[in-house]
């Protein structure tokens, strides 16, 4: 059961994130509209060095989509260069070497999609000038490229005998202004006030309270693999970590500073540090559906969008929950007392309630950051994570990017409801056509194309099954859950597969920009066409997209989806894995 604690920690959380929906969401609808002002002087200063005319250079979806083409072109090439000669560069007070070929595309590809992946362990790896310079920077460029696709795509849906849709570099330029920048600093302040470190000092050495003897090991050659020697001090790994731990939350980018990412006491310390970096998981997301409604001039449309989002979210979050809290069954037959339910991988500061609500949102705001080892979870635990990213990152979903997702989905679902009742479907009284269709088809399929066609290929090839810790069916939800995660830009890891290999960068690489840009191309296609069309008058038998009844056929398209494409592969993994348990 879970615990009256843990109820009263979520209830508080979901009472803060819904109350900062409103005011957020707002502020975005007028940053958006060009109302908000604060940052003139130098918003014109960069305009006046890019070349840009604010008020005549608008586009229409093609260039649009070109403009955001070769942004993320220039910067995946910047960001490679600097990983893979990043000893060349300042800031690198420990000496870390190059990253290899395959690992830097993989991770310039990851951050360049908001995705975040890491292969890597960030402070054994990366220096501060390319986690600083090269992996920061990106978190508010992709963030800010995501939020700028959306804007363009209700610009689409609201205007009218246009094919204009903005301008790509004045909506990214805006978004990281006034949206990004102002709650980054803020929440860097906040962050560090709980001791999340931030210094460009060398990292620290400190003695230990008990020396450790280590023992002289050889492999079966004979060839000793580890020297005798006693361990009198130990390494502690700090940086600039409170600036980059803020926007990879708020930015739903999820890349840590640290390998074990925010279950790192450094990286989240406290209980309000964690309560913190959990809110800004969802708080954008969350607040863009309200910033949707007012753009269209129909806040119940935003309102209807959350809500959908939401009664997917919160049963799945409660089970996930449950689930942790009944515990292992093995360890009951041993004697073992369940009543704390399942600790394994959990960080005791935080307990299950807050572990688990971590884990869902996430998964289900495309963030991937992790505060517990989801691979530790119960099989039925685990697998939420994991069916939150297959419904295809739409539940709140990535800054922008769940937003104009979930949009897709409505578009869907009004085309069903039309052929139901035998109407030609409009959604904002503009008619659904053929093109819409298509568009919207490829948007929802690419990703768990990939999905499949990654896993299958990871368990059929000798390169895929080498990097398996786990045998049976825990091993092949790991390669599942990696190849869901990059497909669907989240970036979080199930742990216990050894992805830092050719094969696994360069395939979850290739996954990842599937997984972003053959999503954003037809996007921003159905949102030039949609912006070309005249909107037809309301009638009596329009159907209404803001009642609970169609709220609850959008939850019923996105979950049917979901389900039926990917419940084979979950039977295999953790549905095996959790009867497995209860076998004789």
């Amino acid at each position: 059961m879970i615990t009256g604690n843990g109820l009263l920690q979520i209830a508080i959380y979901f009472a803060v994130l819904f109350a900062l929906v409103k005011p957020l969401g707002s502020y975005m609808a007028r940053v958006y509209s060009n109302q908000v002002l604060f940052l003139r002087p130098l918003e014109d200063f960069i305009y006046k060095l890019a070349g840009l005319n604010p008020n005549n250079t608008e586009m229409n979806w093609k260039k649009y989509l070109f403009s955001v083409l070769i942004f993320s072109l220039g910067s995946f090439i910047l960001l490679y260069c600097i990983l893979r000669w990043q000893s060349l560069f300042p800031l690198n007070p420990e000496n870390m070497a190059d990253l290899t070929p395959d690992l830097a595309f993989n991770t310039s590809v990851s951050f360049v999609t908001n995705t975040n992946w890491q292969s890597y362990g960030g402070e054994s790896t990366l220096s501060y000038f390319s986690q600083m310079v090269g992996l920061t920077m990106q978190n508010f460029a992709s963030a800010a490229v995501g939020m700028a696709v959306l804007i363009a795509f209700i610009r689409g849906l609201a205007r009218k005998n246009t094919q204009e849709i903005g301008n790509f570099w004045i909506d990214m330029l805006r978004g990281s202004l006034y949206i990004l920048l102002p709650l980054s600093l803020l929440w860097t302040i906040l962050l560090s006030s709980q001791g999340v470190v931030q210094t460009f000092s060398h990292y620290e050495k400190v003695p230990l309270l008990e020396s450790v003897q280590l023992e002289e090991k050889k492999d079966d050659k004979g060839v000793v693999t580890q020297k005798a020697e006693t361990i009198t001090e130990q390494t502690i790994a700090v940086g600039p970590a409170a600036s980059q731990i803020a926007i990879k939350q708020l930015g739903t980018n999820g890349g840590g500073f640290y390998n074990v990412n925010s279950a790192h006491p450094l990286e989240n310390p406290t209980p309000l540090s964690n309560f913190l970096e959990m809110l800004a998981i969802l708080m954008i997301p969350a607040a863009l559906c309200y910033t949707y409604g007012v753009m269209i001039g129909d806040r119940r449309q935003g309102w209807a969008v959350l809500v959908a989002m939401t009664v997917i979210f919160v049963p799945l979050m409660f089970f996930c929950v449950a689930q942790e809290q009944m515990g292992n069954p093995h360890f009951a037959a041993l004697g073992v007392d369940l009543s704390g339910g399942n600790m394994e991988g959990k960080e005791q500061r935080f307990g299950i309630a807050n572990s688990a609500l971590w884990a869902a949102a996430t998964t289900a705001a495309s963030n991937g950051s992790v505060n517990s080892m989801h691979d530790s979870f119960m099989p039925m635990g685990g697998l939420v994570p994991m069916l939150l990213m297959k419904f295809g990152e739409v539940i709140y979903g990535g800054v922008g990017s769940g937003l104009y997702g979930m949009l897709i989905f409505v578009i869907i679902t009004v085309f069903i409801a039309g052929l139901m009742v035998g109407r030609t479907p409009e959604y904002l009284g503009k008619k659904i056509g053929a093109f819409e269709m298509k568009m919207a088809s490829i948007a929802i399929l690419v990703p768990p194309f990939m999905v499949l066609l990654g896993t299958s290929l990871g368990v059929m090839l000798e390169a895929g099954k080498a990097g398996i810790a786990n045998p049976g069916a825990q091993g092949f939800s790991e390669i599942l859950y990696a190849f869901t995660s990059a497909a669907n830009n989240n970036g979080s890891a199930f742990a216990g597969l050894s992805a830092n290999t050719p094969f696994y960068n360069i395939a979850l690489g290739i996954c990842m920009l599937f997984g972003r840009f053959w999503v954003i191309i037809p996007v921003l296609a159905i949102a030039g066409s949609m912006a070309n069309k005249t909107p037809t008058p309301v009638s009596a038998g329009t159907l209404s997209t803001h009642t609970p009844l169609f709220i609850g056929f959008l939850v019923g398209v996105v979950i049917m989806v979901g389900v039926l494409t990917f419940l084979p592969a979950l039977a295999l993994g953790p549905v095996i894995e959790h009867l497995n348990l209860f076998a004789k």
